[in-house]
């Protein structure tokens, strides 16, 4: 059950996170980051790396849970990173393309796009430092409740 609280206590504090570190780097604070994808840290890396770090401490290294938590975590990871991030650059493609299109046209209310009500989400995916920023941050939260549950 500790182990679950520690990938999800990781989870929401990398959300939260999101927030301050985004209006540190833009100056702009927007607080829809606290249920969005993308940026930094990566909330699917802090709750996967969390709960590996967590198995592995209570559990052993050479535990069949802890293969699983890791080999589990390694794929979350490179999808957050890999196939993700590149869904979101085909989504910026796309929303330019459809800029492109009405200005071609000379109609910015072109009636070919009248069935598109908002654009493609583009922040759906992570930079590698934003995984690894993530995984660092899960890695302290699993080691603090593991250390935490275990005081005599």
């Amino acid at each position: 059950m500790r182990g679950i609280i520690a990938a999800i206590v990781s989870i929401g504090l990398a959300q939260f996170l999101k927030v301050p570190i985004n209006g540190i780097i833009t100056g702009k604070w927007d607080w829809r980051q606290l249920v969005g994808s993308g940026g930094m840290p990566s909330s699917h890396a802090a709750g996967v790396t969390s709960l590996a770090t967590y198995v592995g401490l209570k559990l052993g290294s050479r535990s069949l849970d802890f293969a699983l938590s890791v080999i589990f975590g390694l794929i979350v990871m490179y999808d957050a990173q890999g196939v993700r991030r590149h869904a979101g650059d085909t989504a910026i493609k796309v929303n330019e393309l459809e800029k492109r299109i009405d200005q071609l046209s000379g109609q910015d209310n072109d009636s070919s796009h009248d069935n598109k009500t908002k654009e493609l989400k583009e922040s759906i995916g992570h930079q590698p430092e934003e995984v690894l920023g993530g995984a660092l941050l899960g890695f302290f939260v699993g080691l603090v409740c593991f250390f935490n549950g275990n005081k005599k």
